[in-house]
């Protein structure tokens, strides 16, 4: 039910290429270097969702929030000083 070999040495070749671009964040600082990031897609996207890469947009997206859900205080949480 899995991928088969040849699909794992295909992934694992096209894998090596992404690494640098899709990642979970652990730090500031890589969190930063994903918003560059999809800032940088957003740009070339845009709104079209037909575009090769609005998936990877919408993925990083995704791990985006979910750092931040982690580590960024939300806005009027009572925490203000």
């Amino acid at each position: 039910m899995g991928m088969s070999d040849p699909d794992i040495t295909s992934a694992v070749a096209h894998w090596r290429e992404l690494a640098d671009a899709v990642f979970v964040p652990h730090s500031e600082a890589e969190y930063l270097r994903l918003v560059a990031i999809l800032d940088r897609l957003i740009d070339e996207v845009g709104e079209d969702e037909s575009h090769p890469l609005a998936s990877l947009m919408e993925v990083l997206g995704v791990l985006i929030e979910r750092y931040e859900a982690e580590h960024v205080p939300e806005f009027g949480s009572g925490d203000e000083r």
